[in-house]
């Protein structure tokens, strides 16, 4: 079968389908690397609801594709940047998010991780106030016996006056926690209100801010999640990070190469384009656990045009690629995203996120995945 697909410059080109998926199945849990998927929120497309409405969202089809990463042996981050938190889901119902998937994941045994932050905060904030509000936050996520996450906070990058306000925030919660987080640096590049992040726009004096705080705390600090997509940046920090502390790449452009590792060691993962990736990550790192590097390698770096594509600038909307492969995927009956997000992309940058996509076999029903295709084309006017 072909498709006319839009592309860049205007003009329409032919596509041919590849009409077979891959063959993934479920299989063994990982021995070598801990894996994390964060993961999409999928919107009640059924809400009288607009971009300023609380979040309308599909608690069964959420809680679903949580089981499907997780029968894949993936772990959950949940309540992240994937899931549109501060870009449409709010502390509600991100809290909610929490609650939900944390007992989901006690009745079907998945591992799963949640974001903490400050986003009840809605203006200027003292440093006393954000400490509450992660304080808040923490309680709930310790309380669903999930494992904390201690996101990136706007309204500390807002208070903050340097290095020292950071230091003593960050030790205060580290120091409350009952059991070891993960430290998560969010680049402005995902969110640039994070501009200045660790008390400076400069990486190296940034950068050595971080590596102190988990210095005066490794064991509260179960890993690092960097959020740069800088590979040698990343290299760096962990090669530098004590004993014990382990790096989750978040390196959306370098991820095959990062896990793999090198003579030094490697990084874990918790990435979200292991939200459309997930059978095929989760093959590729079993793969890995048998010590095939040049296997893992070969299922992984044909990915990595996709999801540049999907993460290309503006990175933050790379949530409106996923959600639409996980449409395409059939996953959800329906492309639409809280506060509207669905509309943050082009139709070329739709069509060539499905091109690449269907060239690597993700689509479990090649079928479905080109007639939904075909509807959102006729939608924006592309005859067939």
């Amino acid at each position: 079968m072909t498709l006319r697909l839009p592309s860049a410059d205007g003009s329409l080109r032919t596509y041919e389908t590849r009409g077979e998926p891959l063959a993934l199945t479920p299989g063994t849990p990982f021995t070598s690397r801990t894996v994390f998927s964060a993961a999409h929120v999928v919107a009640d497309p059924f809400a009288d609801s607009n971009p300023d409405s609380p979040a309308a969202v599909d608690w069964d089809a959420t809680l679903a594709f949580r089981r499907h990463l997780w029968s894949h042996g993936l772990g959950v981050a949940e309540a992240m940047d994937t899931a549109q938190r501060g870009m449409g889901l709010d502390w509600a119902g991100a809290a909610e998010l929490i609650r939900r998937s944390a007992a989901e994941a006690k009745t079907v045994g998945g591992r799963i991780a949640c974001g903490v932050g400050t986003d009840q905060l809605t203006g200027p904030a003292t440093l006393a106030e954000v400490r509450a509000a992660y304080e808040e936050q923490l309680a709930l996520v310790e309380e669903t016996g999930a494992q904390a996450i201690l996101m990136a906070s706007r309204a500390l990058a807002a208070a903050a006056d340097g290095p020292e306000d950071y230091l003593d925030v960050y030790g205060h919660l580290l120091r409350q926690a009952s059991e070891p987080v993960v430290l998560h640096w969010l680049g402005p590049m995902f969110d640039p209100a994070l501009e200045g992040y660790w008390g400076s726009s400069d990486l190296d004096a940034a950068t050595a801010t971080f590596l102190e705080v988990i210095a005066a705390h490794p064991d509260k600090v179960d890993g690092i999640k960097v959020s740069l997509l800088e590979a040698r940046r990343e290299i760096d920090i962990r090669r530098r990070l004590p004993g014990g502390v382990r790096c989750y790449t978040g390196d959306d452009f370098n991820y095959p190469e990062l896990i793999a590792g090198d003579e030094q060691g490697f990084s874990h993962a918790l990435l979200g384009i292991f939200d459309p990736l997930g059978p095929l990550a989760a093959e590729a790192v079993r793969v890995l656990d048998t010590g095939d590097t040049a296997g893992f390698r070969g299922l992984l770096d044909p990915t990595v045009e996709l999801s540049r594509h999907l993460f290309q600038a503006p990175t933050r909307f790379y949530k409106t690629g996923v959600v639409l492969l996980a449409w395409l995927a059939g996953h959800q009956s329906h492309f639409t995203m809280v506060g509207g997000l669905q509309s943050a992309r082009s139709l070329p940058h739709f069509a060539r996120a499905y091109e690449l996509a269907d060239g690597l076999g993700l689509f479990p029903d090649p079928k479905l995945a080109e007639e939904r295709m075909k509807t959102l084309l006729a939608l924006y006017g592309v005859d067939q």
